[in-house]
């Protein structure tokens, strides 16, 4: 499974999108069962996606993350391609979608 670089400050999430060509950041919530069950399935999926830089925010922690991207309910998966949002699912995700329109952006992207 792959790790996730953990992101403190509104300013480290931006930082982190803008120096990533591809970037994807993973907004939970202390307390959210189901943010804490998907995280490892997602760091499993990612091992697919080597080039995808990747984030964990706790929107707990960093309040500013929720109204940045306008995130309403957790966990907010948000997939960055040049600094741009080109992919979310949030709170309930079916991984093989997720997983199939992760795919067609990073093979349009690595081609």
């Amino acid at each position: 499974m792959r790790t996730f670089e953990e992101l403190q400050t509104i300013e480290a999430v931006d930082s982190f999108i803008t120096s990533h060509v591809l970037s994807f950041v993973y907004i939970s919530r202390t307390g959210c069962s189901v943010c804490h069950a998907l995280l490892p399935q997602v760091g499993e999926l990612m091992e697919k996606f080597p080039e995808i830089r990747l984030a964990h925010v706790n929107s707990a922690e960093v309040e500013e993350v929720a109204e940045r991207f306008t995130v309403f309910s957790v966990p907010a998966l948000l997939l960055f391609v040049e600094g741009k949002e080109y992919l979310r699912e949030a709170r309930a995700v079916h991984m093989s979608l997720f997983e199939e329109k992760l795919q067609k952006i990073y093979e349009g992207y690595m081609n």
